[in-house]
């Protein structure tokens, strides 16, 4: 298999952290919509990352897709059936939201201040805020979000929290001790060690 995208994307981490998780053989192509030449257009209409060629040539897009296809190839399953699929899929709604309004400020950011919309980035700060909130005050586990092991609800969130200090660092732990005791424990994990994005090595290194 080959995964197709760049190193920092939130999206193609999360595809990363799952196929480490299903101990999964893949090449990484790291590579950008905008970099010259790239395969993405090609390989997706939309010309997002990340996409996966599988080995016998098909192709999927969208970071959800991409863990249900993996998820279908075999133990250990992220996705659990029956009553816990459900809440599993809710963490990660959650977690993906969290994402799509940091990448949203963070664009809206990198725009010349004339251009900047305050009010636009406010409002993404506030669903962080919000959401950060309501995970903390979830009813969870003490380890694991749902049940007793590893599931895409963890690496949703998980994920999702180790991007808001990455791209939009604020001291959320002094409001959320637990939920920020419960992140060091799933940072500590190999898979989410092994696809730290460049640049984030001094931000999880930093004291919290």
């Amino acid at each position: 298999m080959k995964l197709y995208g760049h190193l920092t994307s939130p999206y193609v981490r999360k595809v990363r952290i799952a196929l480490r998780e299903k101990n999964l053989r893949f090449t990484h192509v790291p590579e950008s919509p905008h970099d010259p030449g790239n395969h993405i257009a090609g390989l997706n209409p939309l010309g997002k990352v990340p996409v996966l060629e599988t080995g016998d040539g098909r192709v999927f897009f969208d970071s959800g897709l991409i863990i249900e296809y993996l998820d279908g190839l075999g133990a250990p399953r992220l996705i659990p059936e029956g009553d816990l699929r459900l809440p599993v899929l809710q963490w990660h709604a959650l977690g993906s939201g969290i994402i799509d309004a940091v990448v949203a400020r963070l664009l809206e950011g990198r725009r010349p201040p004339a251009q900047r919309a305050p009010e636009l980035i406010e409002a993404q700060e506030q669903k962080v805020q919000r959401a950060i909130a309501w995970a903390d005050k979830a009813e969870r586990g003490r380890a694991y979000l749902i049940g007793e092991r590893f599931t895409l609800a963890d690496l949703a969130l998980g994920l999702a929290l180790e991007y808001v200090d990455f791209r939009y660092p604020h001291d959320w732990r002094s409001r959320h001790p637990r939920l920020a005791q419960w992140l060091a424990g799933i940072s500590t994990r190999g898979s989410f060690a092994e696809t730290v994005p460049p640049g984030m090595e001094k931000i999880l290194d930093s004291p919290h």
